[in-house]
């Protein structure tokens, strides 16, 4: 039999990951979660009180879902919030560079 050689392998150097710009459904669900937290509430509670089920407000809070106007509304007033304070909330959370205008779409 022959022998075993081991391969090496050359290590490739890590790519630099360029930071994106986060998704609005992001920046409204991280502002959802913060208030919630800010206010010790857990999430079956607050989804409850908004009708929605505590897994569809676990993925509202975590980005993973676009919630209608009708939606944010509900969520917002299980809050204390207007959908309007909720806007103006995630827009001040975002990393934009100062002056700069944010422009959201339907």
């Amino acid at each position: 039999m022959g022998e075993i050689v081991p391969l090496r392998r050359t290590p490739v150097p890590p790519t630099p990951v360029e930071e994106r710009e986060p998704l609005w459904r992001e920046l409204v669900g991280d502002e959802l979660r913060g208030r919630r937290r800010e206010r010790g509430e857990r999430l079956v509670d607050v989804a409850e009180r908004a009708g929605v089920s505590p897994q569809y407000l676990s993925e509202v809070e975590r980005g993973l879902k676009d919630p209608s106007s009708e939606m944010l509304a509900a969520v917002a007033g299980a809050l204390d919030l207007t959908v309007r304070e909720l806007g103006v909330r995630a827009a001040r959370g975002t990393t934009a560079p100062a002056g700069s205008t944010l422009c959201l779409a339907a």
